[in-house]
Order: C-alpha cells, then sequence, then structure tokens
C-alpha cells in the first residue's frame, strides 16, 4: 500500500469475505483505512490518505510427493 506522501506499509489483513462480488477489491480500502484510523489515533499520528493498493500475490502450491506404504 502506498500513501499520498510516498509512505508504504504493509501487512494489512482484509478478511476474503469483503472481497466477493462486483466490487473486487474495492472494499478493502474502506476497511484499510478504519484500521489506519485506529492506529492513528493509538499512536496519535493521523496516517495520511492511501493512494494506491496492491494485493500480495497468492503462495504458490508446492506439492510434495507421498511415499506409499505396501
Amino acid at each position: 500500500m502506498t500513501y499520498v506522501d510516498g509512505t508504504r506499509s504493509s501487512n494489512r489483513r482484509v478478511p476474503s469475505t469483503a472481497l466477493v462480488g462486483l466490487d473486487g477489491d474495492m472494499p478493502a480500502q474502506g476497511i484499510i483505512e478504519q484500521q489506519d484510523a485506529t492506529i492513528g489515533a493509538a499512536s496519535g499520528k493521523p496516517r495520511p490518505a492511501i493512494k494506491s493498493l496492491e494485493r500480495s500475490p497468492l503462495p504458490e502450491i508446492v506439492k510434495v510427493p507421498v511415499k506409499a506404504k505396501y
């Protein structure tokens, strides 16, 4: 995530249930803005506005061979 002042942040969690439907990832910004407001209130340093969001890539699935027991 990039803020309008050029700073970056990561590791924000958004429930996958919020990302279903026709809006795609748009609901994530509202959820993250709420998280930022909470963090800003607790720290006394308000967060700047969000400029852009980027979803983390999905983890690659690694198949592990299983030895058959005969």
